[in-house]
């Protein structure tokens, strides 16, 4: 297969390094401590977490569950996805551990089956949720009735900020503190939302979780990694394209992980790649998305786009709201950058850490010099 992998966990064999963020993640759940992750998006996060799961076989001590709260925006689509993750983790285990998370969960209706293969199935529709808090209590309940401990990650945890419910933090918290039996680690992308839920005193999850900052992987570590693989399949990966793909996306895992996989599928008689091919399989990306990219421009509406433009001639923009910008890059007023920036935001074609603004996904970000 291509080692490059872009999507989900395979295997220790095709994760990089993580070896000190591993540990520090496995200490702190030892020690009885609920963790924070707190990264950019598509650095690694939740491969870290899968990693820790498989390659130290946690499944021998603990229950394991890997819920994403990314598509979920109420109350009610959080318990959907909390139940239907716990599900899909149970019925590898057969019949009864789905009939115990039945008997528990008596407020939601299931109808259970089997599959092509004959295991069972449990078959949940958001329809089937008519009182959330109701169905939330009882699966916590069935979290702390467990034949043995449980390890729960939840992936995009800020998202609860987002919810029309005012309550939701601090009734998970209220559940969560409850919990003797269950460890959670809670990782999210959103640097500002992830640092209020989790330092803000006016917040029911300040000071609950222990908070690590997720960093990119070592450049060297990575180089080994790359190398290694192409030198598998009888290849050569120049080192020079690391130190290239680290400077243009930062360090970030998955744009360079995109990049070498569609390096790794090229035709090369020479069996030879170097910074042609890098660019090669960078402009094919970008390509490949371009009706994407170019429906979302003209999705936008005329001030979100004017932003999202000079911000991408920025690189990483400060000061957005200043008069000077405003001048700089002739938008009508601070006014349209505030509504103009959470437009943006929202939508998550740009991001804001530390005070800067820039385009969120880096390909988009080609694209974008490429067309305007």
């Amino acid at each position: 297969m291509n080692p490059f992998v872009t999507k989900g966990y395979v295997s220790a064999k095709y994760f990089c390094d993580r070896e000190k963020e591993s540990e520090q993640l496995l200490r702190e759940l030892e020690n009885g401590n609920d963790v924070a992750i707190v990264a950019t998006r598509k650095i690694g996060k939740s491969g870290l977490i899968l990693h820790c799961f498989d390659a130290f076989d946690l499944k021998k001590d603990y229950n394991l569950f890997f819920i994403d709260f990314y598509s979920v925006g109420t109350l009610r689509e959080m318990v959907y996805m909390m139940s239907r993750s716990i599900v899909n983790a149970l019925a590898p285990k057969g019949t009864v551990r789905l009939q115990q998370f039945i008997a528990a969960v008596r407020s939601m209706s299931f109808v259970m089956t089997t599959d092509m293969a004959g295991l069972p199935k449990l078959n949940i529709q958001l329809g089937d949720i008519r009182e959330p808090q109701v169905s939330l209590e009882e699966i916590f309940h069935y979290l702390e009735q467990s034949d043995r401990p449980n390890i729960v990650a939840i992936d995009e945890f800020q998202q609860i900020s987002k919810f029309p419910e005012k309550n939701v933090e601090a009734l998970l918290r209220t559940y969560i503190q409850q919990c003797h039996k269950t460890k959670f680690i809670f990782a999210g992308s959103q640097r500002h939302l992830m640092g209020e839920i989790f330092t803000s005193g006016a917040h029911p999850f300040y000071q609950s979780a222990s908070v690590m900052h997720l960093g990119p992987i070592d450049k060297e570590k990575y180089r080994e990694f790359a190398c290694h693989h192409f030198a598998e399949a009888n290849k050569k990966l120049e080192g020079v394209v690391i130190d290239e793909l680290y400077n243009r996306f930062e360090g970030i895992t998955w744009y360079m992980q995109k990049t070498l996989n569609a390096m790794f599928l090229m035709p090369n008689k020479a069996r030879h790649y170097g910074l042609n091919e890098m660019e090669e399989a960078i402009q094919g990306v970008v390509d490949s998305n371009d009706f994407t990219y170019a429906e979302k421009m003209f999705q936008l509406p005329e001030k979100q786009k004017e932003l999202l433009l000079a911000i991408c001639q920025e690189g990483k923009a400060s000061k957005i709201t200043s008069l000077n910008f405003v001048k700089r890059h002739k938008i009508f007023s601070t006014s349209t950058v505030q509504s103009a920036s959470k437009g943006l935001l929202d939508k998550e074609l740009i991001t804001e850490e530390n005070g800067l603004y820039f385009v969120y996904d880096k390909f988009f970000e080609i694209w974008l010099r490429q067309n305007y």
